[in-house]
């Protein structure tokens, strides 16, 4: 170990802390609204690069028959003219894809709005049905989501990983890319942006209302399935652009979100479900962790990183007034 050393592993912890970070504060947002561990954030990321690189290549994606798939059963849960909504949008969505196959701006574009319908469309068809159910049943929903994403990322995309061209060129100093600098300042931005939001925002603390207090919510004129909605929505968002962003550094592939989205889990643990600053920290701890014990004993990094899991549940239990099912 030699400074040269010790500063590529910093950075290399850095710069993967920062890609937990974004999907834990993900995970927390998600949470925080619905009481979801989601659990599929991690293919939902990956299927944004995935789309795009399909549509770069002249070629309509799986994912956009799957979005459309869901968006038929989201109209038929709905009633009235709460049917429109994912009717149009399906089409829309249709539309979009069809004139970006010639304008990787628009493939961009399609990719992004690709992720955030499907994520919505999730919520709508598996976990509103179930608003009612225990956390415990709502994480089997979303372990069994997890399983049949992954499942079906193979069959639409193959097991090839793929690279698309960064939108920043170059490096910063050695071991930093312009790229990636671009994710970090998504990320700091993004943590900060959910912090305010829902600390000083009328309609986030109306999203937070309606997770504590579902009852308590819908006196007040909170409807708690649009919430959910809403939070799904960021949480596609967020994950569609940290998928976009991080691809040209990280590759992009069926299988590689599971790893992010259960490291960024441990993160989002240390955060305990609630804090996004404390969640980001602790995906940046994560990420360190990792770098470190990867070149003292890269044979057992994986579990170790999620060793990580034991002290923070330990510390949660402590702090807990009750017991919470």
């Amino acid at each position: 170990m030699d400074a040269t050393i010790l500063g590529l592993l910093l950075l290399d912890g850095v710069q993967n802390g920062v890609i937990y970070g974004l999907l834990a504060l993900a995970m927390v947002l998600v949470f925080a609204v619905t009481r979801v561990i989601l659990v599929p954030i991690g293919e939902l990321m990956m299927f944004a690069p995935l789309s795009f690189v399909w549509l770069q290549g002249g070629k309509l994606p799986g994912t956009l028959w799957l979005a459309l798939a869901l968006g038929v059963l989201w109209a038929l849960l709905e009633r009235g003219r709460g049917r429109g909504l994912p009717l149009v949008g399906g089409a829309g969505l249709l539309l979009l894809f069809l004139l970006a196959q010639g304008s990787p701006a628009l493939a961009y574009l399609a990719a992004l709005l690709l992720v955030v319908y499907l994520g919505v469309a999730t919520y709508r068809v598996f976990f509103q049905p179930m608003r009612e159910a225990t956390v415990l049943a709502l994480l089997i929903m979303a372990v069994g989501l997890h399983v049949a994403y992954q499942g079906l990322g193979l069959v639409f995309f193959g097991p090839e990983q793929y690279r698309p061209d960064p939108l920043l060129q170059g490096e910063v100093v050695v071991g930093l890319t312009w790229q990636g600098a671009l994710v970090l300042a998504f990320a700091l931005l993004s943590a900060a942006a959910l912090y305010l939001f829902f600390r000083r925002s009328l309609f986030g603390k109306a999203l937070l209302a309606a997770a504590e207090n579902r009852l308590g919510a819908r006196l007040c004129g909170i409807r708690p399935e649009e919430a959910g909605m809403v939070a799904f929505a960021i949480a596609g968002l967020m994950a569609a652009l940290s998928g976009l962003l991080l691809a040209p550094l990280i590759n992009a592939a069926y299988f590689m979100g599971f790893m992010l989205g259960l490291k960024a889990f441990v993160a989002a643990i240390l955060g305990g479900l609630v804090s996004y600053p404390v969640a980001f920290l602790g995906a940046v701890l994560v990420g360190l962790f990792e770098s470190f014990t990867s070149f003292y004993a890269s044979a057992y990094k994986e579990a170790l990183v999620f060793l990580l899991l034991v002290p923070a549940l330990f510390y949660q239990s402590l702090r807990a007034k009750g017991v919470e099912e």
